[in-house]
Formats: C-alpha cells, sequence, structure tokens
C-alpha cells in the first residue's frame, strides 16, 4: 500500500484550538456587549460575529471533504495500478 501517513493532531493542540476559539469567541462578544453604542448596532455586530463562526465551520468542514475526497481518489488509482502491476507478466509471449 501507500507509505504516506496521515497526520493525527495530538490531545494538547486540540485542546489549544478549542481553547483558543473559546476565548477569541468570548472577549468579542464581551467586547460587542460593552460597546458605547446603541442596540441596533450592538446586535448588527452580534450577527456579523455569528456569521462570521459559522461561515468558519463551513469553511474548514468544506477544506476537509475536499481533501477526504482527494485521498480516498488517490487510493482508488493506487490500488487500480498496484494490481495492474501484480497481474503483469513481463515474461508471457502472446499467441503461444
Amino acid at each position: 500500500m501507500t507509505s504516506s501517513m496521515q497526520s493525527r493532531t495530538t490531545a494538547a493542540y486540540h485542546v489549544q484550538a478549542v481553547l483558543s476559539f473559546a476565548i477569541a469567541a468570548t472577549a468579542l462578544a464581551v467586547g460587542i456587549a460593552y460597546l458605547p453604542v446603541g442596540t441596533w448596532t450592538r446586535a448588527f455586530l452580534a450577527v456579523g460575529l455569528l456569521y462570521t463562526v459559522t461561515s468558519a465551520f463551513t469553511l474548514a468542514k468544506v477544506i476537509r471533504d475536499r481533501q477526504e475526497n482527494t485521498e480516498i481518489v488517490t487510493r482508488v488509482d493506487q490500488a487500480r495500478l498496484e494490481k495492474l502491476l501484480a497481474e503483469h507478466d513481463p515474461f508471457k509471449v502472446d499467441g503461444i
């Protein structure tokens, strides 16, 4: 098969990413809540924050799905090539 290993994230990296996201989102939400602006402006910024977060998650999912799809196609192509190479006999003479 292939010799390439799929890299996996460590638990520490996962925790750091989750904490980083939580801290950033919380800080921005608190900042929006305490802005010296009207309610409509604050609501607009909050909706913008939610839209940005959901768009980021959607983009990450699309990128991951596309990468996984590419890996599957590569594996299928590799399996076909290995089958052809296994079936090929360079010493076989046609017509005998």
